[in-house]
């Protein structure tokens, strides 16, 4: 496995696939792994050469946390340790342990410390915005937490554009903790992401990690045609689970599937392979040992120009305002005196 730097506000050195530990746990109806299957799971990961392992106060109700802070036990320096705060752990979290407060990420924090048992959280990622807790507010409670040497990196998931923006210029401007990166879904089903919150990452220098990169399940192809009682989009209540309802999703499919025969690999280690192209971080969340090792077979995937060409024409979605005023050649022929063929574009977004 190769590895790539995160970001440009550190030198932390992370793998090209990271380990997503929902799976870890059986406290979510049972739709989980037990400890030793985890086990078997992070020994192969590790021994492909991942070090990313991404987690969350919330995922089996704690559960995770707690395997998790079994297995790295005499590994810990292994590992980039990351987890999450914000939502509930478990039907006692209450009004004053969930959100983006201060308050609720020190309670968070300190308790992920205990089940992971150690010391520290390399990267603590503020699982999903508010809407109410002033950046500000957020921005002072990480710097705070990294001072105190609880944390080493701080991140955002499922926050807007303008939100991650306005939270890196804050720590810029205060010098104090930056935004390392933000985590949001991406996937040849899901490219909404690329209008506004890839390119803000890029022109920030934040990192970018994707999870779903499987839609959920549905770019694996197993679930065409389906009728067993074991479907996705029934375990967790179907969250995260992306359907295929649609005229450009069964193309997607199609399309994947037939590039997929083209290279000799599965549909959804080209998928996984296909968000890699695309510059993110994939978090892959196997259930299974053989669903781990086929996320792992991603990384010896080459995907040709062609390929993605391909898969890029397919899953394409239609730009939204402001850059269908923006895109207009008429506007581009205003804004540069009728140059616009004349001018070199530059290669990455411009904050």
């Amino acid at each position: 496995m190769r590895y790539r730097i995160f970001g440009e506000s550190t030198g932390l050195r992370v793998s090209e696939l990271v380990l997503g530990t929902a799976n870890f746990g059986v406290a979510w109806g049972g739709h989980g792994a037990d400890p030793a299957q985890s086990r078997q799971m992070l020994d192969v990961y590790a021994d492909a050469g991942g070090n990313f392992i991404d987690c969350a106060n919330g995922y089996q109700e704690g559960q995770s946390e707690e395997i998790l802070g079994d297995l790295s036990t005499g590994r810990r320096e292994e590992f980039v340790l990351s987890t999450k705060f914000a939502v509930k752990t478990n039907s006692l979290s209450g009004i004053l342990v969930t959100g983006n407060s201060r308050q609720a990420m020190v309670t968070s924090v300190e308790s992920s410390l205990r089940r992971l048992k150690t010391d520290r959280i390399d990267l603590l990622w503020c699982h999903v915005s508010d809407g109410v807790t002033p950046l500000e507010e957020l921005m002072r409670g990480f710097d705070d937490l990294a001072r105190s040497g609880k944390i080493l990196y701080a991140g955002l998931s499922n926050f807007p554009a303008w939100r991650v923006s306005r939270a890196a210029t804050i720590a810029e401007l205060r010098g104090s903790l930056p935004i390392a990166g933000i985590q949001v879904e991406h996937s040849l089903v899901q490219r909404a992401t690329e209008q506004d919150l890839i390119p803000a990452a890029q022109a920030l220098g934040l990192g970018v990690v994707a999870y779903s990169p499987l839609g959920g399940g549905l770019l694996t192809g197993k679930y065409r045609g389906a009728k067993d009682t074991a479907r996705r989009d029934e375990a967790w209540a179907g969250a995260g689970f992306q359907p295929e309802n649609s005229v450009q999703r069964t193309a997607i499919l199609d399309t994947l599937i037939e590039v997929s025969r083209e290279v000799g690999a599965e549909p959804g280690e080209v998928a996984v392979a296909w968000v890699a192209a695309r510059g993110s971080l994939p978090i892959i969340g196997p259930r299974t040992l053989a669903q781990l090792e086929s996320n792992l077979a991603a990384t010896r995937i080459e995907l040709s120009s062609e390929h993605l060409n391909v898969l890029d024409k397919v899953s394409s979605i239609p730009r939204q305002y402001p850059y269908t005023v923006l895109d207009d050649p008429r506007i581009q022929d205003l804004i540069t005196g009728g140059k616009v063929d004349q001018i070199d574009a530059v290669e990455l977004p411009v904050a």
